[in-house]
């Protein structure tokens, strides 16, 4: 048992069992969107303010001294990650996919200087598998990316578990 009195040494704090945990970290960005052929006023450039849950799952560091110790991954590590990979790249982004006619990309071209032309309907679903494919490229090799929650509306998101994609 810990009390207030007991001090653990670094040799002791090593023999706590080791525990696989899972951090998040929230983000949010600015993103327009149109979907091409969608039955429903998304067809129109509309935007969102997104919100993203990244969770990831390791092991906490037990290396006494170490400047990470007792962390599964820094959070500034992991913000930095994900903003270079994904904030930075989204934000304030139009976001379309190549289906929609080419007179209309060029007077959306004209229009942003933050066009981005995906391969996919610019769905939430959709979205969050893109982002779980760019994260899992980049993480460090001793966490793994547990989830993604990408919420487009505050009652609304997509969720993708690594479990569920085994």
């Amino acid at each position: 048992m810990i009390t207030e009195k007991t001090v653990l040494s670094p040799a002791n704090s090593r023999n706590i069992k080791m525990s696989i945990i899972r951090v998040t970290k929230k983000f949010h960005f600015e993103m327009a969107h149109a979907l091409y052929n969608y039955d429903g006023l998304c067809k129109n450039i509309h935007g969102h303010t997104y919100n993203l849950e990244i969770t990831l799952l390791g092991e906490i560091r037990k290396e006494p001294g170490h400047p990470k110790d007792g962390m599964v991954i820094d959070f500034g590590n992991l913000k930095k990650l994900v903003k270079s990979n994904i904030i930075n790249v989204f934000d304030h982004s139009l976001v379309i996919n190549p289906l929609f006619p080419k007179e209309q990309i060029e007077s959306m071209k004209n229009a942003t200087e933050r066009l981005i032309i995906l391969d996919f309907q610019p769905t939430s679903e959709n979205m969050v598998v893109y982002f779980a494919e760019k994260l899992q490229q980049v993480l460090p090799s001793n966490v793994s990316l547990f989830s993604i929650r990408l919420y487009e509306t505050a009652t609304s998101y997509a969720e993708w578990f690594a479990s569920d994609n085994e």
